[in-house]
């Protein structure tokens, strides 16, 4: 198995023009300027000095990062003990959209969030809309062009592929494919984990039963139409799943990420539940997350000591461990970095079938399912 995703169609780099930079007001970069303005650790005073200034801040906003998301606990804390940095993280089960909102909204205030980790094409908005900051990190010559930014005011950090979770002690047969998912059977138990117009997940788990169902890139209505169906077979739950629901049997199929049902699966299993995890041959679709620096981020060094944390090889490795794949994991295998153990858990798939939306294709499927939702399942 090809264990990367590859990006087969180029993105669009948004461009931002700063103006009026201040100028760097020390060798040290432990200035709250230097640190808001510096576009790399070199241009901010170095490493040493990033870590300094970072400690000094103590703190770092963060929103929408549940634990149990791409083993973001372990990610969190780990870096906490590493700088001495506390992550407090509002709103764990936020969606992309309300992280943007967020943002938007909170500008010059202390409890703006500092990063964002959002589906790619919110960061690919949040970039037009002027709300980031350019910030290269120091391995950002590694992450393919396709995956980021040119001026570094976004990158790609890990993805997946949308997958089928299964409670195997509550489902007779599990379902393997998008197919499957209108037999009878399964009557009210078919659940996503948040509003697609809004939820990155939830949109790829749409864009995948459209590939399944005829569609395209350039044609999601498929994908919104399957889910009409399931609605009016009675099998789509409106529940928006999490560990609790599936835990109580409330949601026992769930469509979102393989990282995510993968983790699921080993949360579950120590509670009795048999969670399998299938990734639909009929439906292949896989999306990348990104990284961001707010514009007025409150606490700049440890924004940007928390993406230097992210972007290195313990970072990345976190993330595998957590069944994500880190978008630096071609270069970790090349160059012997990569946590081989974490590589062989990842759920098997044939990549060769996987291709990606440009960004004119992704904006256009949003504004689709954002028109279209809410009358499919009403």
């Amino acid at each position: 198995m090809k264990a990367t995703l590859r990006r087969v169609s180029a993105l669009g780099a948004a461009a931002l023009l700063l103006s009026g930079l201040a100028a760097c007001s020390s060798g040290n970069g432990a200035s709250d300027s230097n640190w808001r303005t510096a576009s790399s650790v070199e241009g901010g005073g170095g490493m040493d000095a990033l870590i300094a200034a970072a400690k000094k801040e103590g703190k770092l906003n963060a929103i929408a990062l549940p634990k149990d998301w791409a083993n973001y606990g372990e990610v969190i804390s780990t870096f906490e003990r590493k700088y001495g940095v506390e992550v407090e993280v509002e709103n764990p089960d936020a969606s992309s959209q309300d992280e943007i909102t967020a943002v938007s909204s909170r500008k010059g205030q202390e409890r703006s969030p500092d990063v964002i980790d959002v589906g790619h094409d919110f960061d690919v908005a949040a970039a037009k809309q002027g709300l980031l900051a350019p910030y290269k990190v120091t391995s950002f010559g590694k992450i393919p062009d396709s995956q980021k930014d040119a001026a570094g005011l976004w990158y790609n950090d890990m993805g997946g592929y949308v997958s089928i979770g299964c409670d195997a002690g509550r489902v007779a047969k599990c379902p393997t494919k998008f197919s499957e998912l209108l037999d009878p059977q399964y009557k009210g138990k078919v659940a996503l984990t948040g509003n697609p117009a809004e939820s990155a997940s939830a949109f790829g788990s749409v864009f995948a039963a459209a590939l399944a169902n005829g569609g395209s890139f350039d044609n999601i209505q498929p994908g919104i139409d399957f889910f009409a169906k399931l609605k009016q077979a009675g099998n789509f739950n409106p529940v928006e799943a999490t560990p609790a629901t599936m835990e109580k049997g409330e949601t026992p199929i769930t469509v979102v990420w393989d990282y995510r049902n993968a983790a699921y699966s080993d949360e579950l299993k120590a509670k009795g539940i048999e969670w399998k995890v299938a990734i639909p041959e009929d439906g292949v679709f896989a999306q990348y997350y990104s990284q961001a620096i707010v514009k007025w981020a409150p606490h700049p060094a440890a924004a940007r000591l928390w993406q230097e944390f992210l972007y290195s090889p313990e970072g990345q490795n976190l993330w595998l461990k957590g069944y994500a794949r880190p978008v630096l994991l071609p270069a970790m295998v090349a160059d012997g970095t990569v946590d081989k153990s974490s590589l062989d858990r990842l759920p098997q798939v044939n990549e060769d079938k996987v291709s990606f939306p440009t960004e004119a294709q992704g904006q256009a499927a949003k504004t689709a399912v954002s028109n279209g939702w809410a009358k499919a399942v009403s």
